[in-house]
């Protein structure tokens, strides 16, 4: 599934920066438990959300979504 593929890109790049999921969704203005169903693929994030993660990384949009 699309959901699981974005949470499994978006764990890669949060666990690169060395933060928590706590301390990034903070960073990004998401609720915890939110940010941690994104990460789970089990929400159907709205594309606002998935532009703040993106921010957060300090990435475009098509290079979060690459790879997958």
């Amino acid at each position: 599934m699309i959901t699981e593929k974005l949470g499994e890109r978006i764990r890669e790049l949060r666990l690169k920066t060395g933060l928590s999921q706590e301390k990034f969704a903070l960073k990004i203005g998401l609720d915890r438990t939110y940010y941690s169903s994104v990460e789970n693929g089990k929400r159907n994030v709205a594309i606002v959300n998935i532009e703040k993660i993106a921010n957060g990384f300090g990435i475009t949009l098509s290079e979060l979504f690459k790879g997958m």
